[in-house]
């Protein structure tokens, strides 16, 4: 990822207080076993009066849950909880989320999704 630094040495800060602020984001902790394991952002995204979508801002599984299928269960727990159309994208450079959502929105639709390749990163459309 193309990320600066500002003068500081710190990345800019995440506008996180929107999603405490506005009721069309969902911040949601993952814990397992007593002990956070990871975090989802969840947008709802309005192109218009009629259209709108539901798109994962931000998705990270600490080091050490990964591997587990706590990702898989957690994304699927997501679509569920937010039920509607769906487009979940990944930056070109982040191929092992590629292939994350990838299988995960495979086999969560049944293959029902269709994919759209664009200039900086895949996009994967679907309705949970």
């Amino acid at each position: 990822m193309d990320l600066q630094i500002e003068d500081n040495g710190k990345f800019g800060e995440y506008p996180l207080n929107e999603y405490w602020t506005d009721c069309s984001r969902f911040p949601y902790l993952i814990s397992l076993n007593e002990k956070i394991a990871g975090f989802v952002l969840v947008k709802l995204i309005n192109r218009d009066e009629d259209d709108s979508y539901y798109s994962i801002a931000e998705f990270f599984i600490m080091k050490r849950f990964r591997r587990s299928g706590l990702g898989k269960q957690v994304a699927k727990d997501i679509f569920n909880m937010h039920k509607g159309p769906w487009e979940v994208y990944q930056i070109d450079s982040n191929e092992p989320a590629q292939h994350f959502w990838k299988k995960t929105i495979e086999e969560y639709t049944g293959g029902k999704f269709t994919e759209r390749i664009e200039i900086g990163r895949k996009t994967q459309v679907f309705v949970s």
